[in-house]
């Protein structure tokens, strides 16, 4: 088995990719309020500042800041998805069992990149906010509902038609 390391730095901000096991699921979007709620009871507990976002119907992208001095992101993941998958249960949805009987309804690891610079903190957003439409579920990124772009725009920090219908590189540095 793959050891895997994680980057903890106190205070620190960073690029997840969170996935359902099935990734032919529609859950994040058809029970956003669910999931919603789950990121508020977590906040609520432990901190964090959401500095960019999208749900997608089979996983997320979220770029996260933690409080000074804490480094406590896996535990944080734990209780959203823990919550969620709570909620999903209570409405008779199939959440599943592994050998160990945790829910199986996430992929057990997620994605974690430690944002080095403002450079790399500014192309992760780029990269959540064209996820939709390089994923095909929306022809503008301010087509999809799930996302933080929409609060950029209300703040000014994107115009309404960011990576319009002429963008020439749609890959925002992916290979």
């Amino acid at each position: 088995m793959v050891a895997y390391r994680r980057n903890f730095v106190a205070g620190g901000t960073y690029f997840f990719t969170v996935t359902l096991r099935d990734r032919r699921a529609r859950f994040l979007v058809e029970h956003v309020g669910d999931l919603r709620r789950a990121f508020a009871q977590t906040r609520a507990r432990k901190p964090f500042v959401i500095e960019a976002m999208v749900v997608l119907p089979d996983h997320l992208h979220a770029i996260w800041r933690l409080p000074e001095l804490d480094t406590d992101y896996p535990g944080r993941w734990k209780s959203i998805k823990s919550l969620f998958t709570q909620a999903m249960d209570r409405q008779g949805m199939d959440v599943g069992k592994r050998h160990d009987g945790s829910a199986s309804i996430w992929q057990r690891r997620y994605w974690e990149h430690t944002i080095r610079d403002e450079q790399d903190w500014l192309h992760h957003i780029d990269y959540i906010h064209f996820n939709p439409v390089k994923h095909g579920w929306a022809q503008r990124v301010q087509d999809w509902p799930f996302s933080s772009f929409h609060r950029y725009v209300r703040r000014g920090w994107l115009p309404l038609n960011w990576a319009g219908e002429n963008v020439a590189d749609r890959s925002f540095g992916e290979p």
